[in-house]
């Protein structure tokens, strides 16, 4: 059976975080009593990049009431021996043991983890069921869905993954997706803009299934798309615009500190404030917002990733800064009542 990847963490391909770089910018938390859940973010012990429990902890506690947390797959903690198609399940074991340390109430009230999004050889096909029997015993309750790493692009600077392409297009991980529906679970995909008709594709062709586009569907802005952002972004659009039209479908606003952006911010001389992030991500944020509608939509840290570029009070309050101007559901929407639908978490008034 042939494999989709190696298992290799997201971690070998993330920029330096500098702590000290990011506390020279440092603000009062705008609407500090509205509740978030935060939808995307990692947990990895990586060489030079250890980002675990009180790391993570670190920076929810910095200021926003963060209520619930989702984390996503990263290649993190596979099991090393046992059958190749089970060691994903190691994830989900390190995480759900994150879970219950959170759940003791002795590190304060965000339920950390309390959703998991755990990842899966799609390349087994219809034959993943064990697979996912195995993620939701060990999620303990909280196994969510699956995450395929399907991001791949022909030039070498932006694929730095060992991801092959067309994952989305072989008949093995569309059976695969149909029985991760079957056992009620959702499907977050990670693309980039250049293959958001696959993903269209997919999306059609499992109706009854939550999919959920992460980190704002992907425009890439580095190797031989940098200096074209106005063009990327008109043929993002389009293509989102087609996927905003199917009712099965969610989006992550976030991932906008990654590398792929193109925005850069880790050049800077000092970290961006919030307002610098609205004045950058505005066009791209509005522009999901739009197409998708704010109970469709989730915003997410995707830290440690994103910490490369912004502290995690400065990324929230922007956050909140371009949700100013929607109703109070739809803030609410926008800030963790989505996903508290898609990840079936208990949200607070």
């Amino acid at each position: 059976m042939a494999s989709a990847a190696k298992p290799a963490s997201a971690a070998t391909t993330q920029l330096d975080i500098r702590p000290d770089w990011l506390a020279r910018v440092v603000e009062p938390i705008v609407e500090p009593d509205l509740p978030i859940i935060d939808a995307h973010h990692h947990l990895w012990d990586a060489p030079g990049r250890r980002y675990l429990f009180d790391d993570y902890l670190a920076d929810v506690d910095s200021g926003h009431r963060i209520a619930a947390t989702v984390f996503v797959q990263c290649h993190s903690m596979y099991r090393a021996f046992g059958p190749l198609e089970l060691r994903p399940v190691g994830e989900t074991e390190f995480v759900a043991g994150m879970a219950a340390q959170s759940e003791s109430g002795n590190y304060g009230p965000t339920r950390i983890c309390a959703a998991i999004v755990g990842s899966l050889d799609p390349f087994l096909g219809d034959a993943v069921d064990p697979v996912l029997e195995a993620h939701i015993r060990a999620g303990g309750g909280r196994f969510r869905g699956i995450r395929l790493r399907t991001s791949w692009d022909a030039s070498e600077e932006v694929h730095k993954l060992p991801t092959p392409a067309g994952v989305l297009r072989d008949p093995r991980t569309q059976a695969a997706i149909a029985r991760i529906g079957k056992a009620g679970l959702s499907l977050d995909i990670w693309c980039f803009h250049t293959q958001l008709d696959e993903v269209l594709a997919t999306c059609r062709a499992h109706p009854g299934m939550t999919m959920v586009i992460d980190h704002i569907g992907g425009p890439i802005g580095i190797g031989p798309y940098r200096g074209r952002r106005d063009e990327i972004f008109a043929t993002w659009r389009e293509r989102m615009r087609a996927i905003a039209r199917l009712p099965n479908t969610v989006l992550k606003i976030g991932g906008l500190g990654m590398r792929f952006t193109g925005f850069d911010f880790h050049l800077l001389t000092d970290p961006p404030s919030s307002d610098r992030l609205v004045e950058v991500t505005k066009p791209c944020v509005d522009t999901c917002i739009e197409l998708f509608g704010p109970s469709r939509c989730i915003f997410e840290s995707n830290f440690p990733v994103d910490k490369a570029m912004f502290s995690y009070p400065v990324m929230w309050n922007a956050f909140k800064k371009i949700a100013a101007r929607y109703t109070l559901q739809e803030k609410r929407d926008l800030l963790g009542g989505t996903a508290a639908r898609v990840y079936r978490i208990d949200f607070p008034a």
